[in-house]
């Protein structure tokens, strides 16, 4: 029986789905990702990183501990989902020292175990076979409430995980060993959306007379502009340019944002605009109403209204 840690396999970034007939391809999920350990009844669960998560998803330990083999290790993906939509910030607050939260969260808002590969049956460890084969010996294994991620072999089709409500495809070469902690044999391709947004505050770039970010924001359905993230990523001379072009939008409005151990208060303090300016953003992963990740700027849209920069764009 394998024993913990083990290395997941890891994905190398692309931009476009891969073709050919090895290919398979899952859709990809926003959650955290976990080698689950099941011996008898004893489950354990693994983090990316080698550490233990079992304490912070006893749901998930329990829905493992059903299922029939007696010995397995499974790969795969925990996650929350409302309406569809998987919600990250969500399972972010299950990692939390108090064991009573844990619970009551586990019950409030239950996680789900998506298993998309098996490393081991019994006292069998299943490394060296292809993906193919794996897969094959994956299927029989899982039953509610285990999840089992959906598989296609044609490009054309997975494409439907780079729209809607999906994150985006994972690519997996059919004949492929499974590689521990190397990225060979699997490519992501994430979704990337785009927004139209009201650029609603800046803050300074450490330089003099430089910009170091954007702060964004989107109106609610009560006309409230919310903010959702923020752009920065500038080069030297976009980030001194930029200040002639926000200084005629600047209010005199000043402002700190949360207090944050990889910045300083100077870094925090924001600058106020009128809400006048809209830009064009791309971003890959949304947390309820917010762009986790910085936004990348592609554009301003002097055609725009900002009056027309709503909330639903994040759930386009």
């Amino acid at each position: 029986m394998l024993s913990p840690p083990i290395k997941p396999q890891l994905a190398r970034s692309a931009k476009e789905l891969p073709e050919g007939d090895d290919w398979r391809y899952e859709p990809k999920w926003d959650g955290f990702r976990i080698i689950a350990f099941k011996d008898g009844e004893a489950v354990h669960l693994q983090s990316r990183n080698g550490k233990p998560m079992t304490r912070y998803f006893p749901e998930v330990v329990d829905a493992v501990r059903t299922l029939a083999s007696e010995q397995v290790v499974l790969d795969g993906e925990v996650v929350i989902e409302r309406d569809g939509v998987q919600e990250f910030d969500l399972l972010s607050q299950r990692i939390h020292p108090a064991a009573s939260r844990v619970e009551m969260l586990s019950k409030s808002t239950p996680a789900a175990y998506v298993a998309f590969d098996v490393l081991a049956i019994g006292g069998e460890e299943l490394f060296a076979l292809s993906y193919d084969e794996r897969r094959a010996r994956l299927e029989p294994l899982i039953s509610d409430p285990v999840r089992l991620t959906p598989v296609l072999d044609d490009a054309g089709a997975a494409g439907q995980w780079l729209g809607g409500d999906s994150e985006g495809v994972i690519a997996k070469e059919g004949s492929a060993p499974y590689r521990p902690g190397e990225r060979l044999g699997m490519r992501k391709i994430k979704r990337v959306r785009t927004a139209d947004v009201v650029v609603k505050a800046f803050r300074f770039g450490k330089a003099e007379g430089t910009v170091g970010s954007l702060i964004l924001g989107l109106y609610d359905d009560d006309g409230n502009l919310r903010e959702v993230g923020h752009t920065s990523g500038f080069t030297a001379k976009q980030k001194r340019e930029l200040i002639d072009v926000l200084e005629p939008y600047r209010t005199g409005e000043r402002g700190q944002g949360e207090p944050s151990r990889w910045k300083s208060d100077e870094e925090l303090v924001w600058e106020g605009l009128r809400p006048e300016l809209v830009a064009e953003i791309a971003f890959d992963h949304i947390t309820g109403h917010r762009i986790r990740h910085g936004a990348k700027f592609l554009r301003w849209r002097e055609d725009k209204d900002p009056g027309e920069c709503d909330l639903e764009q994040l759930r386009g």
